[in-house]
């Protein structure tokens, strides 16, 4: 048996495990496939700010400091001013933040 056919069978188990390790937990996986719909950040509660993915309590307490002191976000750019939220974080959840209407995000 070559080394290329050894390596390949060694592999199998841990790629399978990996997978059905992703099934369980989808969050582990695609963050966005397991989110629909949007936060509003004007009126969203620390609870659903944390379905964004990445957003954990002490990110959440912290945009909602910064939209109690600044009066409300007027654009989803603000947040960049929260600590811990860059340009490349801000892309990922631009598609599930809004600051108007109604918070719809639900987490799947």
């Amino acid at each position: 048996m070559s080394n290329g056919t050894r390596l390949a069978r060694a592999l199998v188990p841990v790629l399978m495990a990996a997978g059905v390790a992703l099934a369980a937990f989808p969050s582990l996986g695609d963050d966005h496939a397991a989110l629909t719909g949007v936060v509003n950040l004007n009126t969203a509660t620390v609870e659903e700010l944390q379905l964004l993915p990445g957003i954990g309590e002490a990110r959440a307490r912290a945009v909602i400091a910064l939209r109690k002191e600044r009066g409300g976000f007027k654009s989803v750019n603000d947040l960049l001013l929260v600590k811990g939220i860059g340009k490349a974080r801000l892309d990922r959840l631009r598609s599930h933040l809004t600051v108007s209407g109604r918070t719809t995000a639900k987490s799947r």
